[in-house]
């Protein structure tokens, strides 16, 4: 009996111990997954730290490039042709900039009127400048038949809204992304004595989708992955009968009137060809509006030779032949090739004057006048679609809602 009973003490105490032994255990278990806890959340807050310094730093270094980088050039930076206000330059921009500085970077180079640096006088009158554009193999100058390039007269894009929310860049087309683009004005407009790093690229072209960048938080949100903004209701009369022409739906006569702006401003930018637009497919984004044609801005006329796929020849006279320029056809001579430029958004679009790949429109009231002539020419002589004072009157109205 006593064996027994010491059996039992010794099983009890070792139960005991075997207790004793676990709690420890769990205690240390317990412990130590705390320890690791605390550790993972350290390290998250600390990698997440890391991040925001690192984004912010990536930012200060974009906005730095933006802003003063001028790559050992001509004095020039991003900023000296996008202003904060508006993405671009208008002729307003330019008189105020040369009274107070006639050697304002914005004036050398491709900003003067010989491209030499000599004269100002097509900056202060319509800020454009000269951009040279590379010729397809297939095309030639009647009155230069071995140059390689021609000397265009052209706006500056804006870049409002553009560089998040838009992937047709220039109004050619002929960027591929910001960075190329980035490095084409660095390249072409900056005389640069320092080549652009990859990392220089894409922090201009991180920074140019930061806040300052949208003409709204709505277009922000969007960019962001938010919700589509939807056209204003508009408040007056005036702005209500806007409207009408930009609403999306089927053309019902040759003479519809609603609508008619939206053929080639819908979408969530407003700057794509609809549905409902039968010369053109859905989505289009780029359009023959008649500005070269019409050459409101008065810039010199070409004959541009074009040698066709089966061996012909097209000559087109033009200032500015546009799209044609990049892809070298010009089997369309009225719709998105030949004198066709980029559709553009028309969100924030009375912040970005001048108007139109010359600037020939320098208001939004002369836009609607051209698209008054524009619809008269090209509508069925029998049932003209014409835009009389007060849907002119209306529209601009409609448009200056368009933040």
């Amino acid at each position: 009996m006593k064996s027994i009973r010491s059996l039992k003490l010794i099983i009890t105490l070792a139960m005991l111990g075997l207790a004793a032994v676990t709690s420890a255990t769990s205690a240390l278990s317990s412990r130590a997954q705390s320890d690791d806890a605390e550790a993972a959340q350290v390290q998250s807050e600390e990698a997440q730290s890391s991040a925001a310094e690192s984004s912010a730093g990536n930012r200060r270094t974009g906005k730095r490039l933006f802003e003063r980088e001028t790559f050992g050039g001509n004095g020039r930076t991003c900023l000296t042709c996008h202003t904060s206000e508006s993405g671009t330059v208008s002729p307003e921009d330019a008189q105020r900039r040369f009274a107070i500085n006639p050697h304002d970077p914005l004036f050398v180079h491709d900003g003067s009127d010989d491209g030499q640096g000599n004269g100002v006088s097509r900056m202060l009158a319509d800020a454009t400048v000269l951009v040279e554009i590379p010729l397809p193999a297939n095309v030639r100058l009647a009155d230069d038949p071995i140059a390689r390039s021609v000397m265009l007269r052209r706006g500056i894009p804006t870049t409002l809204n553009t560089p998040a929310l838009d992937r047709v860049l220039m109004y050619d087309g002929r960027h591929p992304d910001l960075e190329a683009q980035a490095l084409g004005a660095i390249r072409d407009h900056f005389q640069p004595a320092e080549k652009p790093s990859e990392d220089d690229l894409r922090r201009i072209a991180e920074f140019q989708q930061t806040a300052r960048f949208f003409s709204s938080r709505e277009l922000r949100r969007f960019a962001r992955g938010g919700p589509a903004l939807e056209l204003p209701a508009g408040n007056t009369e005036s702005e209500k009968r806007g409207r009408l022409f930009f609403e999306d739906g089927p053309f019902t006569s040759p003479d519809q009137k609603a609508g008619s702006c939206a053929a080639c401003h819908t979408g969530p930018m407003l700057n794509e060809s609809s549905q409902f637009f039968p010369l053109l497919p859905p989505g289009t984004r780029f359009q023959n509006i008649l500005v070269s044609e019409f050459n409101a801005g008065g810039n010199p006329v070409r004959d541009f030779i074009f040698t066709n796929p089966d061996g012909s020849e097209t000559v087109i006279s033009s200032p500015d032949p546009g799209r044609a320029l990049v892809t070298g056809d010009s089997s369309d001579l009225f719709f998105d090739k030949v004198n066709a430029f980029k559709i553009p958004s028309l969100w924030g679009v009375h912040r970005t004057a001048p108007y139109f790949h010359d600037n020939s429109a320098k208001t939004l009231e002369e836009v609607v006048k051209h698209y008054a002539l524009f619809f008269r020419t090209v509508s069925d002589p029998s049932a003209p679609l014409i835009l009389t004072e007060q849907d002119q009157t209306d529209i601009v109205a409609f448009m200056k809602l368009l933040n």
